[in-house]
Parts: C-alpha cells; structure tokens; sequence
C-alpha cells in the first residue's frame, strides 16, 4: 500500500502547478503516516483481543481441575488457579518477559526488567505473552491436584513464570536465541509451552508421590466429584485453543496475515476433533470404559496440543492426520503412567508432554515442504534437539527445585489434612456448604438430629467425639464436617446410639471397622453397595467418599 501511495504521489507531483504538488506531496506525507499508525493500531487490537481469549484459557482450566477433583478439594484448585494469573503476572513483569524478549544473548534477555524501556506500543505482546507463561504454570497444578502444599505452590509458579519458561521462550522465539537461528519451529508452542509444562508436571508428580488410596494392595482409581464442571472446562479450553493458535501470528495488518490466522485456526479445529473422535473411539474398544468415556474424549481433544508447531504451514488433511495420531499417543501415556505409579489426576502429562513431543514431529513431517513432501530432515533433528534441551532444562531445574522442597517438608500437605481436605481445613471455604443444602420443607427427609439424611455425598453432618471411642482430632474445630457413611446421615448420635446398630431398611444392620491409617481415620463401610454404583455426573466416590469402599 505504501509503494502505491509513493507511485500515485509521483503521478501526481509530476503536473499541475508548483503549489499544487507540494500540497498533494503533503497530503500523501499524511495519508502515509495514517495509515501506518492505522496498521500499528490494527495489530495491537488483534494481541489484545487474542490475548483475551486465551486468557479465558484460565477459566476453562479452573472448571476441567474442579470437576477432576473431589469436592473436598475444589475450593483448593480453583484458589490455585486464581493464583496462576496473580502470580504469574506479577512474575511475568518483574522477571518472565526481560529473561525472554529482552534484547540479551542467546540464551536469555538481559533488558526490560519490570518492563523499564518497554514501549507502549509493545505492552500488547507482553500481555500476549504474559497468558501464554500462565497457561504453562497452569499445566502443572493439574498434575500435583489434591495433595500439594500450598506454599509449594506459590514458590513453584513463581520460578515456572519467571524463569523456566521465558528461558526457553527466548532459545526459541526470539531473534537471538540458539534454536530460532537454528532452523527449530515452533509456531504456537506445541515445545516452549506444552512440553516445558508437561514436563515439570511430570517431575512434579513423581517427587510429590501419589494421593492416598490411590495405588498399593488397596488402590483404586480416585474419579473427580463432577464431570458436568470437567466437560464446561474442556469447551471453554477448545475454544481458547483457536486464539492461542490463531493469535500467534501476532500480527493481522500485513499481506498474508489473515490468510495464516485463517489457517492456524480451522487447522487447530480438525486435529482436536479428529483426536477426539478417535479417543472416544478407543477409550470404549479398548475396555477404558464401557462406550466411550467422555473425560477422555474431552482430554484426547485437548491433544490438540500437537497442532501448535505447525499449525500455520499445514494442509488441512495434514492436520487431520496429526490429530488422529494424537489421540493414541494420549491414550498410550494415559494407560502408561499409573503402570509407573505416576499420579496425574489432570492427564496433565499425557496431553501437554505427549502431545507437545509429538507436535514437534508432526511439523517436520506434514508441513509444505516436510519430510512428507520430499523436504529436508533438519527440521526434525533440531526440533528433537530442542525438544531435549527443554526437557533436561525444565526436567533439571525441578527436580532441584521439588526435591529441595520435598526434603525440607514443604511440598506436601499431612496425611489427615490430604483425607479431610483442604476446602474447610485450610481454606474455611467448602465448595458444597452443608447448610445450603439442608431443604427443611422436605419434612420426611429430616432425622431425629433435625438434619436432612438425604443430603449429597459431599455434605457432612456433625462429628460425635465418642461416636469412634476416641477424642477429636488435632485439627479440630474443622472435624465436624467428616461424612458419616450410609444414607443415615442425621447425627450427632448420642452416646448410647453407636452408629453399628442402626437398622438398614432390609434389616441387616451396619458393619463398621475403623482403622488408622497412615496417621488418619479409614472409615469401611460394608452394606448398601448399591450407593456410588448409580450412573451419575456426579460420582459419590469424588464426594470425600475414599473411606466409604463399596
């Protein structure tokens, strides 16, 4: 547009009087500078409305780890994902965007510390940025859910925010950084984001170890409390995905801009829908569920992921087929990881670190000019080089990191506090109040205590300190709110009332046994195994009921 303007400028300076040209030269002088502020203006609005989006990313998180995680925990998580943009925002300006973006050497920036020197029409790419360091620190809440200590987490965000992942942002996004210069691609981070938070995801739940219950002679696969809030998660993140992808163009005024945002997104559409589908698929064929399960068809989508690196220079059907080699790669590391005994309540680590490695391949294969099409290997080999380097820098940095914290009792929360929750306890601040929950216009549903016996899974009714022959435990005043098992929820029961007698409708009586257990209370409860066999969207063993075995 500049060289037409320049070409009709001539035309028009070369007749007509003097004075006429040096106007019309002046008014194109004017038309040039507009329309350059336009174009700047146009490519900050496009960052800040993308960046938006993805920012959103952060709600579709919050819903996908609170229907993962029992109830009991569920304020817990979503406090840590409020967290992730508080905590990575203030990192990510301090620290995150000078060690990636500042102008330096080529291992990290060196300038723009708290955003010094930064121009104004540069905060749009920060903020872009800044969402994209959140989402990576995010990745990992997912895998360390339930169990992890509070303070683990702040010091953890931090140094993910901060400095993990803007050093490798810089390596591969910046015009001085090793792998850039070096024929590594990465469009929209399939490497820089998604491996570097699957892998610390990974070290994070090895060094944390798993939740109680979860392996050993009793183990069993511990279900999140609500797939309805998982699923509005997933759709949320789908939706995220497109912007995360589409946006990374980073600018929307220059020729073939739009056709690569266009193509960055209905690419991103076809793999996680081809990796959904064929994860849907498999999960019934393969006996991972009965027909189909729809927690992971929701995270084999989110293998989109792989799309990231190439999203901009492959054929649709090219995107097709890495969603459907997606899908079992999910599967696989799915399957995989709890034969190892690794505890990742997110599939945290089968989506963002199976499906970042495999992006990596997936462009050096499929992209115009790949391996598919005759092209060069170099792509692949420095993309697996890279892939490496961010596996041993973000892999290295925190096993330092969580075994440092590990050694020091900070990394995980107590045995009883894990089995109480952290919701009450730590917070005060049930996602589920008992109270909300009490109907008193359901008059039959009422006990002799005045409390309803109908009240969900999740809702608790008060502790009786000789109901178990012994004291209150330490973390009193909060014990109240343990569940007593069974349908017979009225309590406090007084003391000539042992729970063990109470009369089951059929006229078999209750059987009770409890045990300590890794220095907290195991509640078995035999009878009634019809309670958590009911098909639901809401599991009774997600309700705090891991001491209910039926």
């Amino acid at each position: 547009m500049a060289e037409e303007l320049s070409d009709f400028e001539d035309l028009l300076g070369g007749g007509g009087s003097p004075e006429g040209g040096d106007n019309a030269t002046a008014r194109l002088e004017e038309l040039k500078v507009a329309l350059e502020h336009f174009q700047s203006n146009t490519d900050v609005f496009f960052l800040i409305t993308m960046g938006t989006i993805v920012f959103f990313l952060q709600a579709g998180f919050a819903f996908l780890e609170a229907g993962a995680v029992r109830s009991k925990n569920t304020t817990n998580i979503l406090i840590k994902n409020m967290l992730d943009v508080f905590i990575g925002g203030i990192s990510y300006w301090l620290v995150g965007y000078a060690l990636a973006f500042g102008e330096g050497n080529m291992f990290c920036g060196t300038v723009y510390w708290a955003s010094v020197g930064v121009p104004d029409e540069r905060l749009a790419f920060w903020f872009f940025q800044f969402v994209f360091a959140a989402t990576c620190a995010t990745i990992v809440s997912g895998s360390m859910a339930e169990r992890c200590a509070f303070s683990a987490y702040f010091i953890y965000s931090i140094i993910l925010t901060a400095f993990v992942y803007p050093i490798v942002t810089h390596w591969a996004w910046t015009q001085e950084g090793w792998l850039s210069t070096r024929g590594y691609q990465d469009f929209a981070g399939s490497g820089v984001v998604h491996l570097t938070g699957g892998v610390a995801a990974l070290v994070g739940a090895i060094i944390l170890g798993p939740r109680i219950g979860r392996f050993g002679p009793n183990g069993r696969e511990i279900r999140g409390h609500s797939v309805p809030l998982a699923a509005l998660g997933g759709f949320i993140l789908l939706f995220g995905f497109l912007a995360f992808n589409g946006g990374s163009q980073a600018s929307i005024s220059q020729e073939g801009d739009a056709a690569a945002v266009a193509k960055s997104v209905v690419n991103t559409v076809i793999s996680g829908c081809s990796a959904g589908s064929l994860s849907l698929s498999l999960s019934g064929s393969l006996s991972l569920s009965l027909s189909g399960s729809l927690s992971l068809a929701l995270s084999g989508s989110l293998s989109l992921v792989s799309i990231c690196s190439g999203c901009n220079v492959m054929r649709p059907w090219s995107a097709c087929v890495t969603g459907v080699i997606a899908g079992p790669v999910f599967l696989a590391f799915h399957k995989l990881l709890p034969k190892l005994r690794v505890d990742d309540p997110l599939d945290a680590v089968a989506v963002h670190m199976g499906g970042g490695v495999w992006g990596l391949v997936a462009v050096a294969l499929f992209q115009d000019g790949g391996i598919v099409f005759g092209g060069t290997p170099m792509i692949l080999a420095w993309n697996m080089i890279g892939a490496l380097a961010i596996i041993g820098w973000s892999g290295g940095i925190c096993v330092v990191m969580f075994g440092i914290m590990r050694l020091s009792g900070l990394l995980r929360v107590p045995p009883e506090l894990e089995m109480q929750g952290m919701d009450i306890v730590k917070h005060g601040e049930p996602a589920y109040p008992a109270k909300s929950w009490e109907e008193h216009q359901y008059g039959d549903s009422l006990s002799h205590s005045g409390r309803n016996k109908y009240l969900p899974p999740n809702m608790s009714s008060p502790w009786y300190q000789g109901w178990v022959g012994g004291a209150m435990p330490s973390y009193a005043p909060y014990a109240p709110y343990w569940t007593l098992p069974g349908p017979h929820r009225g309590g406090p029961y007084p003391p000539a009332q042992d729970p063990s007698t109470l009369p089951r409708p059929n006229g078999r009586r209750s059987e009770f046994a409890v045990s300590d257990v890794n220095q907290h209370y195991e509640m078995e409860t035999k009878g009634y195994p019809h309670r958590g066999k009911r098909s639901s969207g809401y599991y009774n063993d997600g309700f705090e009921e891991e001491h209910s075995k039926m």
